[in-house]
């Protein structure tokens, strides 16, 4: 499923990037002068911040999908956890290749099957046993810890693949804003400030959306009046949501309408939908196809019994950038290794798939220790665990990167498949087009 902040490639350098004060520098002495006031008495009342009110403006929609993300995780391309899910793939591109992220698991990602994302809080390298120190952090040590890559019979062929981009500011304007809007039923005309387009109230009272001024043109839409997980004001308890669940067609029925009405045809995606058991909501998502991949840049749309929840995506068209030279299977292969490419696990092996949910429920079955571990005897050798990787195929597709600048390309990359069914992703452009200049 289509995590709505995985589906926002690393959100912290999207912030920095949408940020319009991000290059202004503080006056000598503004620190000091904000210290200052914020510590001097008063007898003035401080405003008090409804935190209900904020909390459902910033989150409402975010956390139900959130904690479906984080039980889907560790699961990937084998379902999302057997008996849990229903739906599948409606395909209308004549079933692309999946997407490819150049995001690791720790920095976010996309969340199409069998892709990690960050919302899990994912574990840091280590081993898989849980004891002493730290050890929520040694679950899983593929992919974020210390690897030795091997590979054989990977082609030595160079060539050229064709690039793309976002067109963000061919989109960036208040008659697609507006339609967009139109079609969510929201009440208003977009406004443009603070570095991004609104319609409609933002306290989280009503239907409202949020484009930022980002790269993709990233778009947010929340209905908190027929959220089912939205708490009623005041209530000590929130009630399970009831309600009927919607079916598949029509959760992608209304994505597609959504498309159409921002301007987009929906031939150019894919789609695909599901739930998880016990839900009252449906998620759909489109996908941009581009030469037969899936892009990491989904449209995801929410659906109750209601009307539409939530909705978010790229709201910027995609434009030819021409060729980019790319590097042979053999070359992407020896990048695991380098590290100015920084190796990004994109989907867990095979085993550790299939033995997600028993995972998950061994951590929750720890016993705490009644004592620390053992001191080190002298000579013990330091531990220094090494993985061992062994790379059987290569798949050259199309992933996003971020420039310095906000920008986004769809850029050539390789995913490199595992012995274990782990899948690798690295940039497939050669060194020549690579700017290596720190920002």
């Amino acid at each position: 499923m289509n995590d709505d902040r995985e589906h926002e490639i690393d959100p912290v350098q999207r912030l920095r990037s949408a940020d319009p004060a991000a290059k202004v520098e503080p006056r000598a002495g503004f620190a000091d002068d904000v210290v200052a006031r914020a510590t001097a008495e008063t007898t003035a009342e401080a405003p008090v911040t409804d935190l209900g009110a904020e909390r459902a403006r910033r989150r409402s929609r975010w956390l139900p999908v959130a904690a479906v993300a984080a039980s889907l995780v560790v699961v990937g391309a084998v379902g999302y956890g057997a008996g849990t899910t229903t739906g599948g793939a409606t395909n209308v591109a004549d079933g692309a290749a999946p997407p490819i992220s150049l995001q690791t698991g720790a920095e976010g990602g996309t969340t199409e099957q069998g892709t990690m994302q960050a919302d899990a809080a994912l574990p840091e390298p280590g081993n898989t046993k849980m004891s002493g120190q730290g050890a929520a952090d040694l679950m899983y040590p593929w992919g974020f810890g210390r690897n030795h890559f091997t590979a054989s019979g990977l082609s030595t062929t160079e060539g050229t693949a064709a690039g793309y981009s976002f067109d963000a500011r061919g989109a960036s304007n208040a008659d697609v804003v507006g339609a967009l809007g139109a079609a969510l039923g929201v009440e208003g005309t977009p406004e443009l400030k603070d570095g991004s387009w609104t319609v409609g109230p933002q306290d989280g009272t009503s239907p409202s959306l949020w484009v930022s001024l980002d790269g993709t043109l990233s778009f947010s839409y929340s209905n908190p009046t027929i959220n089912p997980w939205q708490c009623a004001d005041g209530a000590e308890t929130c009630e399970a949501p009831t309600g009927d669940l919607p079916s598949e067609a029509a959760a992608t029925d209304a994505l597609r309408s959504l498309l159409v009405s921002a301007g987009r045809d929906p031939a150019a995606f894919e789609f695909t939908s599901e739930t998880y058991e016990g839900a009252v909501t449906r998620m759909a998502q489109a996908w941009p196809v581009v030469d037969g991949q899936r892009i990491d840049q989904a449209w995801t749309l929410e659906l109750s019994g209601d009307g539409v929840v939530g909705a978010y995506g790229a709201l910027a068209g995609i434009v030819a950038l021409g060729d980019y030279p790319v590097v042979s299977e053999q070359q992407a292969f020896e990048r695991l290794s380098d590290p100015r490419f920084g190796a990004s696990m994109t989907n867990l092996p095979i085993a550790l798939r299939e033995q997600g949910v028993a995972a998950t429920s061994d951590i929750s079955e720890w016993v705490a220790p009644t004592e620390p571990p053992a001191a080190p005897t002298a000579g013990s050798a330091v531990a220094w665990p090494v993985n061992d990787v062994e790379i059987v195929d290569a798949r050259l597709g199309l992933a996003s990167q971020w420039q310095p600048d906000g920008g986004v390309l769809v850029v050539p990359a390789y995913e490199l498949t595992d012995a274990e069914g782990g899948t690798w992703s690295i940039i497939a452009v050669a060194d020549e087009q690579l700017d290596f200049a720190s920002e």
